[in-house]
């Protein structure tokens, strides 16, 4: 896999700097662009968390670059290396649930993507960015990206430690509404969750809005996207998830399904998945260790 690496403009950045880079996958037998956002002060030995970002593209427009920045500069979170992975023209195909079509067949070469993010791209991280060690790896994504983000999260535990979704495409589905669809059965990560197995090291943060589309199948007065990500976190929960430690739900009032709402709630994800005081704690035990 080749890569070129380009630096951006770092002018307004205080500590993070931002590389832009063109990785071509064997898997999706495409280039892949992707932007990098590294910490400051990075050696090889230092403990250092990844995130990857399903449609990079969007990252730029909240903007992404200055707010990470600040959030480090304040000391609100650990050191972070975030990874945008820009999307491509078959966006549809390439996101959704890996291991099953939605009725519209949607999602033919999301496995394809996902061998792409588990041997290509972080290998490529590693070594690119002397990650011999990572404290931990979180997966987020916005609308089908959001669903495709989890689907992997859930299905590689020995992986990943946290997925974030942001108006995640929940409804995605076995059947259409006009052909006998089920609530309860044909919701696709909804039954990958509730046949699937509790991994005890998983975190997962939603966060929806209630302008985020006008759609209600049931009729409840609840939208669409609210309903069906709650009733994940339900199924999370009967998997054994403690709603208080493992799982954060926001929903934005008046929040839309957009860039700039998910500008709104990505601070607060950042926040709460790589607090400050993660990176207190390894400093503490390093230094334990050495003693």
């Amino acid at each position: 896999m080749s890569a070129a690496v380009k630096p951006t403009e770092n002018s307004q950045l205080n500590y993070y700097v931002v590389e832009s880079t063109t990785l071509f996958s064997a898997y999706l037998d495409r280039d892949v662009l992707i932007d990098v956002y590294l910490p400051p002060r990075h050696r090889g030995d230092d403990p250092l968390s990844l995130l990857l970002v399903n449609d990079g593209q969007d990252l730029p427009r909240m903007p992404f670059a200055p707010m990470i920045d600040e959030l480090y500069g304040q000391a609100a979170i650990a050191p972070l290396l975030v990874v945008g992975i820009h999307c491509s023209e078959d966006r549809k195909l390439e996101y959704g649930t890996a291991d099953v079509l939605d009725f519209m067949n949607r999602g033919s070469r999301a496995k394809y993507h996902r061998k792409f993010v588990l041997q290509e791209l972080i290998p490529w991280l590693r070594q690119r960015y002397f990650l011999p060690v990572l404290k931990n790896i979180g997966y987020a994504g916005f609308s089908l990206g959001g669903l495709s983000a989890i689907d992997v999260v859930w299905k590689h535990p020995d992986i990943f430690n946290v997925a974030g979704v942001f108006s995640g495409s929940l409804w995605w589905r076995l059947r259409d509404l006009t052909d006998g669809y089920v609530e309860e059965t044909d919701r696709i990560i909804h039954k990958l969750i509730r046949e699937g197995q509790y991994a005890e090291n998983l975190s997962f943060y939603f966060q929806t809005g209630t302008l985020d589309e006008k759609m209600d199948r049931n009729h409840n007065g609840i939208i669409d996207s609210i309903d069906d990500t709650l009733d994940l976190i339900a199924e999370l929960e009967r998997k054994g998830y403690d709603r208080e430690k493992c799982i954060r739900y926001v929903e934005l009032q008046d929040g839309r399904h957009d860039v700039p709402t998910w500008a709104r709630a990505f601070p607060e994800f950042l926040k709460w998945a790589w607090p400050a005081a993660m990176a207190t704690a390894v400093e503490d035990a390093d230094a334990a260790a050495a003693s």
